[in-house]
């Protein structure tokens, strides 16, 4: 078998790739969010990208809290159609400009809209920047010829474990009218609206609404929580991720894959970690985790793994070479390597394989597996027969790459 010493940074750019885990609310362009901030008169802590990168943007964090704390301002500019709209177009042109030629933004539309802009009225906004780019990018030469692949692109919609009401007119009114009810049993509630809503953008509209997430705070806001929310989505033939063992353990993803019959897990970072596990013996703990696990490779649950993400927020990692994607390449999991914030984290999808390359010296095979498991484990809204022609396109066009590279997998 070829060496992992074969695979270059030029070989990594060029090839198509994918993205199934990257935040739009998390990946706008620093200058773009200056410019932004500029026009609505919202206060930065600096109005330089230099001074951003200091103080909010950094390279490394002390915790998740604080690498979450950049969220504040990129939440505040985009909350109307036009700065949305910038966002999404924006994102697809930087990843198609790397070689990606898929990508499944997540947000959560409830956290951008207000009195003033409904629900619909967001999820339309992305994805009107989205086609827009698309249709752009079908006209470039190479795409037009047929000689590279064309962009695709679906919505993945996020609803909140944890929602603070102060932050949106949306659920400062979602609390209003539930006065009578505690905070946490609303946040069910927002979920399941969050589901109608999506189900209803992909019906009704014909957007390219493919997913369901659940995002926020993991411990003490279990998945199972939001079961009406994934029934309904699961009812409805819209496909299901959750973020799930970031930030708890494997009780967690198990919890997501049982309860909220999800098909892929977002970052699954603590699968293996048994000692997370509560209220059994030690040796019932390693016997759980590992069974999670085989089930997990048996069903081909796809795990987005975020390396760079995973370091900035989880301090016990400390180095790349320790995080679990070694064991999970070993196990022949299902994977898929994501940004999953190219902004807050400072990366690209072709940093983040090269990262996963030289830690995990991952071979030219393993590479296209996991590669080509992003376009097939993927929500695409083309109809499966479609789906397949694009995706022989894209392994056709990585084979013919790997020839012009001198890669053998």
């Amino acid at each position: 078998m070829a060496k992992a010493s074969k695979i270059t940074k030029e070989f990594i750019k060029a090839i198509p790739k994918s993205d199934l885990h990257v935040h739009l609310d998390g990946s706008l362009r620093l200058k773009t969010l200056i410019e932004l901030a500029k026009q609505q008169k919202i206060t930065l802590p600096s109005y330089t990208e230099e001074g951003m990168n200091k103080l909010v943007f950094k390279k490394r964090y002390a915790d998740l809290g604080e690498y979450l704390h950049g969220f504040k301002y990129t939440c505040a500019v985009l909350r109307d159609k036009e700065s949305l709209e910038r966002a999404a177009y924006e994102l697809a042109w930087d990843n198609f400009n790397e070689g990606v030629r898929y990508i499944e933004p997540r947000f959560a539309p409830q956290l951008n809209a207000h009195r003033g802009l409904s629900v619909s009225e967001v999820i339309t906004s992305v994805d009107k920047g989205l086609e827009r780019a698309k249709k752009e990018m079908a006209q470039t030469p190479a795409v037009k010829k047929g000689e590279e692949p064309p962009f695709e692109y679906g919505i993945i919609g996020c609803a909140m474990r944890k929602f603070d009401e102060r932050f949106s007119d949306y659920y400062k009114d979602l609390v209003a009218v539930h006065r009578h009810t505690p905070v946490k049993d609303i946040y069910p509630i927002a979920s399941l609206e969050v589901a109608r809503g999506l189900v209803e953008m992909r019906d009704k509209k014909g957007l390219r609404v493919v997913g369901f997430d659940i995002a926020g705070e993991e411990k003490g806001y279990p998945a199972e929580d939001h079961y009406l929310a994934y029934q309904y989505a699961h009812k409805h033939f819209l496909r299901k991720t959750a973020h799930a063992g970031e930030a708890y353990g494997p009780p967690s993803i198990f919890q997501a894959i049982t309860d909220c019959h999800v098909d892929r897990i977002g970052h699954g970072t603590h699968l293996f970690s048994w000692q997370l596990i509560d209220n059994l013996p030690v040796e019932q703990k390693k016997i759980y985790a590992e069974k999670l696990a085989e089930y997990i490779a048996e069903q081909r649950i796809t795990i987005e793994v975020c390396l760079t993400s995973n370091l900035q927020t989880i301090p016990s990692i400390k180095t790349i070479k320790n995080h679990p994607l070694g064991k999970m390449i070993d196990r022949r999991l299902s994977l898929s390597l994501c940004t999953d914030n190219r902004l807050v984290s400072h990366t690209t999808v072709a940093d983040e394989i090269e990262k996963a390359v030289k830690a995990f010296e991952i071979t030219p095979a393993e590479l296209k597996d996991i590669t080509i498991y992003g376009f097939k484990r993927s929500f695409m809204a083309l109809p499966y027969a479609q789906k397949r022609e694009y995706v022989r396109h894209l392994i056709d066009y990585y084979e013919a790459l790997e020839k012009q590279f001198g890669v053998s997998s």
